[in-house]
């Protein structure tokens, strides 16, 4: 009897001991999930953390530090292709995958799975010359968002034969959100640009400056005669025959500032809605108010604000506190504000009679009162 006991007891245990294996390996296993997931959420979230704190960074200091172009990195496969037209499609251009620029905010960004690349520009500034393009891009690529070529890149006025895949490498490197924007002010001027930005992209927008017709002339004049010592004055070049009658629309300087003529091309394959035209004169005097309109029309945040501009009295000319070259209050360069030479103003009458029909029309087109004299 003793001995059956025992053997019911020792049954007893070893069926005990086995419940009790089973639940410690189901408790191990359900502590093992709970803990690897736990882990690869804090994980997940340390990575998105680190990424927010980087772009806030780039947004705090209103600057990015620009990616050298040329010969600093291979072609980089972009998600714009081109189709046999030389339209941009959907596709990529190349099969490629290059290498990113070495600088720790992009081993960062690459580190988060964010790849920087070459894109086709979203934006172009188109024109008009002596109007203050070069003003607006370094305005405007004060914003964390908007990358920039750094020089004019002339690609739809003198190297459009060298196709899309040239133009492309011109530009800077960007990631997702951000756009990237090229500014050539000839482009305004020449007759085939309209339809070779239209192949490229259709949804392309388009800034244009736009300034008082006679002071863009009398401006090119003064930048041409600073590296012409032996130049005309300009009264000579402005009229046929030294008579203040007649105006020489053959004339490059007034030639550009018959605005009218030039956007009726532009019109013809862009709606009014993909463009926006700044005005110079308020560009020098109320940058942020300009700076603002752009970046409401590019669809960005609008991080640009006055804070980031002082006015140079001495060059009547507005500066900045720091720039996407350098973080310290600086002016655009000695060439901007250049003081224009006396001109005689009788001549500055004549010109603008001469240009007040064009004028009205381009009021007309543009649906805007820019209220040149």
């Amino acid at each position: 009897m003793y001995v059956s006991i025992w053997c019911h007891n020792l049954n007893l245990s070893s069926r005990s001991l086995a419940i009790a294996l089973v639940v410690c390996v189901t408790l191990v296993y359900f502590s093992y999930s709970f803990n690897a997931c736990l882990f690869a959420s804090i994980s997940r979230s340390l990575q998105q953390s680190n990424l927010r704190n980087l772009l806030t960074l780039q947004r705090r200091n209103v600057s990015s530090e620009p990616v050298k172009d040329a010969g600093t990195a291979p072609e980089v496969t972009s998600s714009t292709a081109i189709m046999s037209n030389g339209t941009a499609s959907a596709a990529s251009i190349g099969n490629g995958i290059a290498s990113v620029d070495g600088a720790p905010k992009y081993q960062m960004l690459r580190q988060q799975g964010l790849r920087p690349s070459r894109h086709l520009p979203d934006t172009l500034i188109i024109g008009v010359k002596k109007s203050g393009t070069r003003a607006l891009l370094e305005f405007i690529r004060l914003h964390p968002d908007v990358r920039a070529a750094g020089s004019e890149v002339h690609f739809f006025d003198r190297h459009y034969q060298r196709g899309l895949r040239w133009y492309r490498h011109h530009m800077p490197y960007t990631i997702e959100g951000q756009i990237t924007m090229e500014k050539t002010p000839s482009y305004f001027v020449t007759k085939e640009v309209p339809q070779r930005v239209y192949h490229m992209n259709p949804a392309t927008k388009l800034l244009i400056v736009v300034r008082d017709p006679v002071t863009r002339a009398i401006s090119d004049y003064t930048q041409a005669a600073s590296k012409k010592a032996d130049m005309k004055r300009f009264e000579q070049l402005a009229f046929v025959n030294g008579s203040y009658s007649v105006v020489d629309t053959n004339w490059g300087p007034v030639k550009i500032g018959v605005y009218a003529r030039y956007l009726e091309h532009w019109i013809l394959y862009f709606p009014l809605s993909q463009l926006l035209f700044i005005s110079g004169e308020r560009l020098i005097m109320d940058p942020a108010y300009e700076i603002g309109r752009v970046q409401d029309f590019l669809g960005l945040k609008r991080v640009v604000t006055e804070k980031h501009f002082y006015f140079n009295a001495t060059k009547g000319f507005p500066c900045l506190f720091k720039s996407e070259a350098r973080s310290t209050p600086h002016c655009l360069g000695k060439t901007k504000g250049r003081n224009h030479p006396h001109i005689d103003a009788n001549a500055i009458e004549r010109l603008r009679e001469f240009y007040r029909p064009f004028n009205n029309k381009f009021y007309q087109l543009t649906g805007i009162n820019f209220a040149w004299p």
